[in-house]
């Protein structure tokens, strides 16, 4: 459904070990990289979806959006952890422990963060509502 997001940020040399290895924990790998754009793209080679982390175009200051993150899906739970961990050490900022949420249906497991200049990511594993045959299912499998 998606074809790329974009996170504008104002320093990518400050938030680019930081997107390498929240990125990586969840299978992506660094695919582009100048003064101002990184691109990740997941390991298998898939063409989409594109993660581009970069400078605004109209050479305005990145700000935070209130109310806007970036869901990245998780194959596990694992990862998901990981991926909060790699993010604490690499400047992130913890905006919710990995987990599950009580007011969430009880089939996901989340996380959030903070990039090192204030934008907002979760991680989200949600393996237990995917049916054998890879289709949905909004109620988690008993």
């Amino acid at each position: 459904m998606i074809s790329y997001v974009t996170i504008g940020v104002n320093d990518i040399e400050r938030v680019k070990a930081f997107y390498d290895a929240v990125l990586g924990a969840l299978g992506h790998v660094r695919i582009f990289e100048t003064e101002s754009w990184l691109g990740y793209s997941l390991a298998d080679g898939s063409y989409m979806p594109r993660i581009w982390v970069c400078n605004p175009e109209d050479g305005q200051p990145a700000t935070v959006g209130n109310g806007s993150m970036v869901g990245l899906h998780a194959a596990s739970a694992a990862d998901v952890d990981r991926f909060h961990q790699e993010g604490l050490a690499h400047g992130g900022r913890d905006e919710g422990a990995p987990g599950r949420r009580a007011h969430y249906n009880q089939g996901y497991y989340l996380a959030y963060l903070r990039d090192p200049e204030g934008n907002k990511l979760s991680a989200f594993c949600n393996t237990e509502l995917i049916k054998s045959d890879g289709t949905y299912d909004p109620q988690p499998i008993p």
